[in-house]
């Protein structure tokens, strides 16, 4: 059974646990208890791997579509004994001023239209194994057995019917899977007020957000989907909710990505701050804490379990089919052993701005100062020595790597304005850093005769995560080196309208498609040395090719106009926010 094109896969979630649902009813990935748990619906990845399907009885698929500025998913059914609707979401909202995000994944199903014939499976599996676990069937619910807690289905829809015949729909009908505390009170009542309220809490949530003058709906979508992308029990933020979905079919690239990376935490945390809101950066800060504290000498991994452990070990599950039967499919990442000198720089530009902020008084500890003085001095240190950059390319190089000396420079820089304010002390010694990188960097990765940064030191290859000497402010807007590097780089990197990331043959072949976020890192680029005309078309000519439901996996395929790559993907979600506000112009030229 071929697997749902993820332009058909809606994302829900709660801060706690995720689940993708697609246009014909299925719940095809739900990791539980928590994003990097092993999985009780699989099918996204092999059709033998567990499923939860709502959809009528001749299989046909429905339309799909969030409800306004939430993350309650509907899906429409439309045959010739009538329609219905799925609303499918987790649990979200504030209780006695904490938050509440049980994890419970909750599925109304409404009648619209005629009496439509409905099936109902719930088919979990026990994780990466896909045993099946042993039933026990009470009166209004059915108890998976196996599983380390309590794993029960409650539903009002008459047990005999689930997993057989198709039945008649006659009115509204609730089911709610429950991972530990099963529901011990009125199944409608608890389903319409959970639904009301977290209807209600991504409301609220995004009144609170602040967005660009254009491109708000792609914007407000993608805040959504990245604010699903916290675990916010540690302050972790995960890459993405998918492992192995490929980057392009054959590729063998198949990661697994429901981890926090330190940089990708970054880059949303970066977003957010665009967004107006601030609380995901105040948790991760506790988050890193917690892993600093555990690393002698801050000699610190890519990433993380959403625990703050290192249980990371990379393995390949031959007995899973893979996307698309295209594997291998894996659980754990090897990157996560990996040297990559850049993540010290990106700790410094997540936490600076705690310090040059007056709201985060209460966050300008001695602390935290500490951590990050340390970081800076670190990312400092480390500057110049190989190691596997921001693309983690897994054989060993002895090149050194622009964009890790990059954000080495960034480290210094940022650290030096911080210590202007707060430890007049160390501003000499930051500056003298800062000057002394940015100096190096302009003589070793600048190449005359290519016109453009090179991707490490006196090389000659191209990668767009060079567009970052433009945006993090390397160069003046209006130094020539600047727009001929993006010139440069979009003239060796674009493919109709779409940026590689880059060309040149890695561990694992030439990449065959785009990298979703080097088209906004261009989009950004452009506005930054003033071509926002520019820069805005391009965003539009990508608006255009999003899908319905606005999400977007990590790489696209201009060819075939399809997304593919781990599914959502924070860093595909944090580009377009940050491009969107780059390309509009400010609220008070419009208003």
């Amino acid at each position: 059974m071929p697997s749902v094109n993820l332009e058909k896969i809606g994302l829900i979630g709660n801060c706690q646990f995720s689940a993708l649902v697609g246009a014909d009813g299925e719940v095809t990935w739900c990791c539980l208890p928590r994003f990097d748990s092993p999985p009780l619906f699989g099918s996204l990845l092999d059709p033998d791997a567990g499923s939860f399907l709502i959809a009528p009885a001749d299989g046909s698929e429905g339309t799909q579509r969030y409800l306004e500025n939430t993350n309650v998913l509907e899906t429409r059914f439309s045959g010739p004994d009538g329609s219905f609707r799925v609303l499918d979401f987790a649990p979200r909202f504030t209780v006695h001023e904490r938050g509440f995000r049980p994890t419970k994944l909750v599925r109304i199903v409404e009648p619209l239209e005629g009496t439509p014939r409905v099936r109902v499976v719930c088919n979990p599996i026990r994780g990466w194994e896909k045993t099946r676990p042993e039933l026990e069937y009470g009166s209004n619910h059915i108890n998976f057995l196996g599983y380390p807690t309590t794993v029960r289905l409650t539903t009002d829809i008459p047990i005999s019917y689930i997993g057989g015949p198709a039945f008649a729909l006659s009115q509204k009908r609730h089911l709610v899977l429950s991972w530990g505390a099963p529901v011990e009170e009125p199944l409608q009542p608890l389903c319409d007020r959970f639904l009301d309220s977290t209807v209600a809490y991504w409301v609220r949530w995004v009144k609170h957000c602040d967005i660009p003058t254009l491109f708000q709906k792609e914007v407000i979508r993608s805040a959504l989907a990245l604010k699903l992308h916290c675990f916010e029990d540690t302050g972790a933020i995960v890459a993405s909710m998918t492992t192995s979905i490929p980057e392009s079919l054959g590729s063998g690239r198949t990661w697994d990505y429901r981890y926090c990376w330190l940089r990708d935490a970054y880059y949303v945390l970066a977003a957010f701050e665009l967004l107006g809101h601030f609380e995901e950066r105040e948790q991760f800060l506790h988050f890193i804490l917690t892993v600093a504290s555990s690393a002698a000498d801050l000699d610190l991994a890519p990433l993380y379990r959403v625990d703050a452990t290192l249980d990371l070990g990379e393995s390949e599950l031959p007995h899973w089919a893979g996307y698309e039967g295209s594997g291998p499919v894996r659980k754990g990442n090897a990157a996560a052993e990996q040297v990559q000198h850049d993540i010290y720089g990106e700790l410094v530009l997540s936490l600076a701005p705690l310090f040059m902020d007056e709201r985060f008084r209460t966050d300008q500890t001695p602390a935290t100062l500490s951590l990050l003085t340390r970081l800076a001095r670190k990312a400092i240190a480390v500057a110049g020595l190989p190691d596997a950059g921001i693309w983690e390319y897994r054989a060993e190089t002895s090149a050194t790597q622009t964009f890790s000396v990059l954000m080495s420079w960034a480290a210094a820089d940022r650290m030096r304005a911080v210590a202007e304010r707060h430890a007049p002390e160390l501003v000499a010694e930051f500056g003298e850093a800062a000057d002394r990188l940015r100096d190096e960097i302009l003589e070793r990765a600048w190449n005359p005769e290519r016109g453009s940064f090179t991707s490490s030191y006196d090389g000659a290859d191209l990668d767009a995560a060079m567009l970052h000497v433009v945006t993090l402010r390397l160069l003046a807007p209006d130094d020539p080196r600047a727009a001929s590097t993006v010139d440069t780089l979009r003239a060796t990197l674009e493919d109709s309208g779409w940026m590689y990331r880059y060309r040149a043959e890695d561990d694992f072949g030439t990449p065959a498609i785009p990298f979703v976020i080097c088209t906004f890192w261009l989009v950004e680029a452009l506005a930054r040395i003033g071509r926002v005309e520019e820069s805005r078309d391009l965003l539009t000519r990508v608006q255009a090719k999003l899908p319905a439901l606005g999400l977007m996996s990590e790489d696209y395929d201009p060819a075939e106009g399809r997304f593919w790559g781990n599914f959502p993907q924070a860093y595909s979600h944090v580009g377009m926010i940050r491009a969107a506000f780059a390309a509009s112009p400010a609220w008070h030229e419009v208003l």
